[in-house]
């Protein structure tokens, strides 16, 4: 496999399962020393093990990104370990509340914003400061299909997630200047552990959502996060990428 990261350190949030996990043992793959991080600090420690098994460098770093001192932290934690950050993959979040926005919490409201868009500024707020003082580097923040359409019952996700697009366009404009690229991912629905766990006709329903007939896998995901920041794609920034099976073509 091709070291696409050699001599560089990926920080990847919500590393302690799906996609962020995925992510993280391609960034090992690629060449990266890598930082997992996550609330679950057990299925960080997994991640980790994994990634060292196959005779990669991870350190695990605990932070909760809705607040902005775990995020300050993290990132001076990461150059504290390893000197540097080149690429930075902002995949933490949480689905919340079903329902009807009449019927909403607000408390469920705060805390999916605080956690799906606040917490990715406040990264991104300490990992660009921390690239700049390398000479540049790369981001990927995970939106959704939801990032760009509506969806039933979940409207505190999807303002996030479209949140998160404008924010990743923001961002892009105000740091090309310091070779800092920023992109923003859309996946589709994705065969994580909480989506397999469906049976039967439910299943299948969701699967008909694609024309592709089928659900995306946290591998897939991970491809185009390792792509998007590595050399590979160093003309891309400020654009969002679906990654959906054809889910957003109909």
């Amino acid at each position: 496999m091709e070291k696409l990261f050699d001599n560089k350190v990926a920080l990847v949030t919500g590393a302690a399962s799906g996609i962020g996990q995925a992510a993280a043992i391609l960034y090992a793959r690629y060449g990266a020393k890598v930082v997992v991080s996550d609330i679950n600090e057990e299925g960080g420690n997994e991640t980790i093990a994994m990634i060292q098994k196959e005779g990669g460098d991870a350190s695990f770093i605990k932070a909760d990104i809705s607040k902005a001192a775990d995020c300050k932290n993290l990132i001076a934690d990461t150059i504290g370990k390893y000197g540097r950050l080149d690429a930075a993959c902002n995949n933490a979040g949480i689905g919340g509340e079903q329902g009807p926005v009449s019927e909403m919490s607000t408390e469920n409201w705060h805390k999916v914003i605080g956690i799906n868009l606040t917490g990715v500024f406040y990264c991104m707020k300490y990992e660009i400061e921390a690239m700049k003082n390398n000479g540049g580097g790369a981001i990927v923040n995970i939106s959704s299909i939801l990032g760009s359409v509506g969806f039933q019952g979940a409207a505190a996700y999807v303002a996030a997630k479209h949140g998160v697009v404008g924010l990743t366009r923001a961002a892009a404009l105000d740091h090309a200047a310091d070779n800092v690229r920023v992109n923003a991912i859309g996946p589709a629905f994705i065969d994580t552990p909480l989506i397999s766990s469906m049976k039967g006709e439910a299943l299948e329903m969701l699967k008909s959502l694609h024309p592709m007939g089928r659900l995306g896998t946290s591998e897939e995901v991970g491809e185009l996060i390792t792509w998007l920041t590595s050399s590979k794609a160093s003309f891309a920034t400020g654009s969002y990428y679906p990654l959906d099976g054809g889910y957003l073509a109909r």
